[in-house]
């Protein structure tokens, strides 16, 4: 993400004070003037920096697409908060047409692919009236941008709305999403159809073939640093093809990755601490595209600001609980909104297997005094200390458990940015339910070192990864296993889990997976013997991925089954004629006269 948002109004100038103005000469000064604009390649770019800034709307990475539309969807979390249908609705994988998180996506995702629509029209227009030769390659690398962005915005669009994927061939002739391509120059040419499902996958494609051939060799470096590349371009097409199951076409670009890109797999050191808003781990060597968050906002509250931040706000709803004042969970404190926790499913499937913990009294409480958090008047049962260290130590649990969750008693947070307390069972579980749960906290993602409302208010940390290489890596083993290299793919599997747990990643270890269906960590029938869908799962974990395996490999029912139910919305009833497909919201229905549904609603 482009680091250095540069915020424009483009006014009307040269007018006199005192001047009469005819009324028809008066030109707007909230919007960019298509017969004036740009006479530069700076104000050139400044037309592309909204199709990247667009990534951290409320819609989407500020605010509803991780920690509610994917956490929700793929269960990562379990929700404490009952207050919002629409919410609730994707707990449960039960979608109806007026869901507003289906609407937010949908405007999101669209107004992504106008923000390339007017770069490109504008760089139609620079190049024909103010262009040097000196220029064309910078303007042809900003096009390769917005090629890729454009095709970014529709890889979410169809892997959302459109009503299948294409597999063994099949499928393409489903109704995928409208293919916009030009800036609506009147209500009229906005009632699109929607193409078909392979229409829209090969444009995503050829959009990112042209976006790799336009951003050849192009490094950025400095403030640039998060612009897209020619990798991340190919990074996307590698995906694109795995997900129309073109493995032939896969092969070859995911290969060009592994072996030209430069990147490599960051060690465990820097793995641990990637995702928490460390800025020297930013830009990193794993990191092929990323959706850059400032900590230190503007002020205000986080995107909902005016200016808006450089931030998100995610935090806010997936924030840790730590104990209270007086040292105790009951009166424990939350670090945000406090509106979901990790889902104990997750625990059981990264192998933690110890029952829910209890406390007991703390021998060295001292009555005299109040209970505060140096004076616990309760603590960890100290046998179950003991295992849930041994877990750690001995590896016998998942290490990337610990990379996304907080165990209550073990780990710590803090509310000032000095005082650490221990993390306590998530105070968003009602009362009488407290007891039935494990309660730990998130820590992907997430803002643990300070209560997010000390971070100018509401604002998060960390870069959001949308494209790394250990996806890349597990891409390339799905394509190896596909196209009669079981061998190698499982190599590329074991590169991924050896990295998980501190090991050389291109030498043999002894945590390595000796088949295809092998034992994993995972006990239920989805993931128990399935290396590769176990390390998506666990490896891309709270990274807005696994829903996409979820779908194309149709694992909807059994996941249904797996995590039963929701806190807030009960039964998980998975439907396979339309769960897997997000409804085009009702509000496009009635406003585009030729939209149609998908199948099941």
């Amino acid at each position: 993400m482009y680091r250095k948002i540069v915020y424009l109004l483009i006014a009307a100038v040269g007018v006199a004070a005192g001047c009469t103005k005819d009324p028809a000469a008066v030109t707007r000064n909230d919007a960019y003037a298509s017969n004036n604009y740009p006479t530069s390649l700076p104000n050139l770019f400044a037309t592309l920096v909204p199709a990247y800034g667009n990534w951290r709307s409320a819609e989407l990475q500020g605010f509803e697409l991780l920690c509610k539309d994917f956490a929700a969807l793929e269960h990562a979390t379990e929700l404490a908060y009952g207050g919002d249908p629409s919410w609730t609705e994707l707990t449960v994988n039960n979608l109806s047409t007026n869901n507003s998180y289906a609407n937010d996506l949908w405007v999101g995702l669209y107004r992504g692919v106008k923000s390339t629509e007017v770069f490109f029209d504008r760089a139609d227009f620079y190049e024909k009236n103010y262009a040097s030769a000196t220029e064309k390659d910078a303007i042809s690398q900003m096009r390769g941008e917005a090629h890729f962005l454009r095709a970014l915005y529709y890889f979410y669009l169809e892997t959302f709305y459109g009503e299948s994927y294409i597999s063994g061939g099949q499928g393409g002739d489903k109704k995928g999403v409208p293919i916009i391509t030009k800036v609506a120059p009147d209500l009229g040419t906005t009632q699109v159809k929607r193409n078909s499902v392979k229409e829209v996958w090969d444009f995503i494609i050829a959009e990112l073939q042209l976006s790799a051939q336009q951003l050849k060799g192009v490094q950025w470096g400095g403030n640039d640093k998060g612009r897209a590349t020619e990798w991340a371009a190919k990074a996307l097409l590698g995906k694109a093809y795995v997900f129309t199951g073109d493995y032939a076409s896969a092969k070859p670009i995911l290969q060009d990755i592994i072996n030209n890109s430069g990147k490599q797999l960051m060690p465990f050191s820097k793995y641990k601490d990637a995702f928490n808003g460390n800025s020297a781990n930013e830009y990193n060597e794993e990191s092929l595209f990323e959706i850059n968050v400032d900590r230190n906002a503007l002020g205000g509250y986080g995107i909902f600001s005016f200016p808006n931040n450089l931030t998100t706000s995610q935090g806010l709803i997936w924030s840790p609980c730590i104990i209270g004042d007086d040292g105790t969970e009951d009166n424990g404190a939350g670090l945000g909104y406090c509106n979901e926790f990790f889902n104990d499913k997750n625990l059981q499937r990264f192998g933690f297997n110890l029952p829910i913990y209890t406390t007991v009294a703390n021998p060295d409480f001292d009555a005299g005094k109040k209970g505060s958090p140096k004076n616990l008047p309760k603590i960890l049962d100290p046998a179950y200390r003991a295992q849930s260290l041994a877990f750690r130590s001995n590896q016998t649990v998942d290490p990337r458990l610990y990379v996304n969750a907080m165990q209550p008693w073990i780990d710590s947070g803090s509310n000032d940015g000095s005082t650490w307390r221990p993390i306590c069972k998530f105070i968003g579980i009602g009362s009488g339910q407290r007891a039935n749960f494990h309660g730990w906290s998130f820590k992907k993602f997430v803002t643990y070192d300070n209560t997010i409302f000390n971070r100018q208010a509401a604002a998060d940390a960390a870069n959001y990864y949308l494209l790394r290489l250990a996806d890349i890596y597990l891409l390339y083993a799905e394509t190896l296993i596909n196209t009669g290299d079981a061998a190698q793919g499982l190599e590329y599997i074991n590169k991924v889990k050896r990295r998980a747990y501190n090991y050389p990643v291109n030498g043999a270890s002894p945590v390595d997976y000796t088949s295809l269906s092998d034992k994993t960590m995972a006990q239920d029938a989805t993931l128990a013997n399935n290396p590769l869908r176990y390390e998506r799962w666990a490896e891309l974990f709270n990274e807005g991925q696994w829903w996409f395996d979820v779908c194309r490999w149709k694992l909807g029912s059994s996941e249904a089954k797996y995590y039963a139910t929701s806190l807030v919305g009960g039964a998980i009833n998975w439907n396979d004629s339309k769960s897997y497909v997000w409804p085009v919201p009702i509000n496009e229905i009635n406003t585009n006269s030729n939209m149609t549904q998908s199948s099941g609603y």
